[in-house]
């Protein structure tokens, strides 16, 4: 009888069925071998908790009133020490004093004696084996074989059902957070929502890649655990994962997910010690409702990475994003000017046109700045601020300045033909340029091919080259730039996140203050003055030119003048031109600035041109 039952419950443990009803078939069987008895398994946790694995035969009550509990009465008999003195612990229910409190639940079985066996696994007792009767007596010697056998086949489905769930926690938990991860997460995220709705929130952790630069990975890892942490305690009860690299995830079990965007976004605010660096988390969250008719979540996952795109592409970064219609008719209009630059580019419709910098006093053109065109397919000429969102995509940038490149290479070449000095003409780069680390060699190039003396260019940069990079990086591919013969100019001068800061690394030869900073001159009590006054004396001391943009009135030019200024450009002086126009207007150089506005103005092929000015 032993062996039957040995071979049956080893061949459910073979076969993978489950823990629960493996042991739901052993105590059936134990009690149809062991007349009178009523027989109950339990699990123990590491914490000591006890649950019920089966009690086929007793009442929901005593269950529930054992259920939960943790290894002490009235199952103090079944601790390790007295199991592995005695083996089977035999109790009275009616006189032990550990069941006070406990033996009302009991007695209605009609239960009077308890004998307990421990389930030992890996010298940590993992289970309790136990037959209730009816009458006060000992256990035969047939009964302790039975209870032995049945000891060790519930060793062996514990240790199997451990295994399971080891492996189970491997295969759907991030090994660096502890959250689940993202073969979880899809699982998860195709289940039915809840009656009270669901939702999703991603989470970007900001600047990682920035921190893994600067502080190395072992900070960066460190901060992705902070995070986690904080993000599921203050999601909890709701699942939390880890989707990616940076990027964590919130399943919510209600649609209420600006309360708990808000707690996230409270839980992250103190600074946190990093191997070795004290840093303050913050994250993007992008957030979407399940509608009704999703069943797999997929729109809903689709929404809430639109939303998460538009905090960190559009200056949401630390902050909540909820997905609204309003973001995919933005998507599509992002979707179809990216598509439009493509087949600009591709069909060669990427034009150059030059705005002259000039010297303030005297009206005497030192430059040009080449700014981007796109022929569209209709003929008209669209400027570069009606395909913005186009030039987010990395890929098209860096396309878009090797055409300008190109197109400035050759028109340079034709002045240079023709007998015109132009002085330098200056394109702008965008931080796609320089992530490939091929700069260098893709400039000197497409001016070699077209037979251009490199000095000829001066190359603009905003701060935006540095976010996410090595300041190293960008400056080796600049100084390489510079012993070719190239300029440098750092645009937008002063709107940055660190502007002062890279002057102390980053050789520049000039500095282009912001137009909002002109625009500010004329109203009392605006810094714009004292700021552009402050940078005149930095520019002086490094020995750098400085150039001011977006200058539209002669009033401006006086006071840039006053403040020492002595270069600039803007609509003034002239709007931008095309090749054969920037021939013309050399032509007639020294051109002097008019001491009124200027009238005398004439349109030649549509493009507005400086005549000859009267003398100031």
């Amino acid at each position: 009888m032993l062996v039957y039952l040995q071979n049956l419950i080893l061949e459910m443990v073979a076969r993978g069925d489950a823990l629960s009803a493996t042991a739901d078939r052993l105590c059936r069987e134990v009690e149809r071998l062991v007349p009178g008895s009523l027989c109950a398994i339990w699990g123990v946790e590491p914490d000591g908790v006890l649950s019920a694995v089966s009690a086929p035969s007793l009442g929901q009550d005593y269950l529930a009133s054992i259920d939960g509990m943790n290894v002490a009465p009235p199952l103090a008999t079944c601790e390790p020490p007295t199991f592995r003195s005695f083996g089977i612990a035999l109790t009275d229910i009616n006189s032990d004093p550990a069941w006070i409190g406990y033996h009302t639940a009991a007695l209605p079985e009609g239960r009077e004696t308890c004998w307990s066996s421990p389930i030992v696994s890996a010298e940590r007792l993992v289970g309790v084996f136990a037959f209730y009767f009816d009458a006060r007596r000992s256990p035969t010697n047939f009964e302790k074989d039975i209870a032995a056998t049945s000891v060790q086949l519930c060793r062996i489905a514990f240790e199997r059902d451990h295994g399971l769930r080891v492996n189970q926690r491997l295969l759907y938990t991030d090994s660096l957070t502890g959250l689940h991860n993202r073969a979880c997460f899809e699982e998860a995220l195709v289940q039915p929502p809840s009656s009270g709705g669901s939702a999703l929130l991603l989470v970007d952790i900001d600047h990682l890649k920035t921190v893994n630069d600067t502080f190395g990975h072992a900070a960066g890892d460190s901060l992705i655990r902070v995070v986690a942490a904080r993000l599921a305690a203050a999601a909890a009860p709701n699942l939390a994962f880890r989707v990616g690299g940076d990027e964590l995830a919130v399943l919510a079990h209600n649609k209420d997910v600006v309360s708990l965007a808000q707690r996230i976004l409270s839980s992250l605010g103190q600074p946190a010690e990093c191997a070795g660096h004290t840093l303050v988390p913050s994250i993007t969250i992008g957030a979407a409702v399940r509608a009704i008719d999703d069943k797999s979540g997929v729109i809903m996952r689709q929404n809430a990475d639109l939303a998460l795109y538009h905090g960190k592409d559009d200056g949401g970064r630390g902050t909540l994003v909820l997905y609204t219609s309003e973001l995919r008719t933005r998507m599509n209009r992002r979707l179809r000017s990216i598509d439009q630059l493509r087949r600009a580019l591709a069909q060669s419709r990427i034009e150059a046109r030059y705005q002259p910098v000039v010297r303030l006093d005297t009206g005497a053109v030192a430059g040009f700045e080449a700014l981007v065109r796109i022929r569209g397919r209709d003929g008209r000429l669209v400027p570069a601020s009606e395909f913005h969102d186009a030039f987010a995509d990395a890929r098209n940038a860096a396309e878009v300045t090797r055409a300008m490149l190109r197109a400035v290479s050759s028109d340079l070449r034709t002045w240079l033909d023709a007998g015109i000095a132009v002085g330098r003409v200056a394109v702008n780069l965008a931080p796609a340029d320089f992530a490939h680390g091929h700069l260098v060699e893709e400039v000197q190039e497409i001016f070699v091919l077209a037979g251009v003396p490199l000095d000829r260019l001066t190359l603009e940069v905003t701060e935006s080259v540095y976010l996410g990079r090595r300041e190293l990086f960008v400056q080796r591919q600049m100084e390489a730039l510079r012993t070719l013969g190239i300029k440098l100019a750092l645009d937008d001068f002063g709107t940055g996140y660190a502007s002062l800061t890279h002057l102390l690394f980053t050789p520049v030869d000039t500095l282009k203050i912001d137009k909002s900073f002109v625009d500010h001159l004329h109203i009392e009590g605006k810094a714009g003055g004292a700021v552009i006054n402050g940078l005149m004396r930095i520019a002086e001391k490094l020995g750098v030119d400085v150039v001011a943009e977006g200058i539209e009135t002669i009033e401006q030019r006086e006071r840039l003048m006053e403040l020492g200024c002595r270069m600039g450009q803007g609509h003034l002086f002239a709007e931008t031109l095309d090749s054969d126009a920037v021939a013309d207007l050399m032509r007639t150089m020294p051109v002097r600035l008019p001491s009124t506005p200027l009238p005398a103005a004439l349109r030649v092929n549509g493009i507005r041109r400086r005549v000859q000015p009267r003398a100031a």
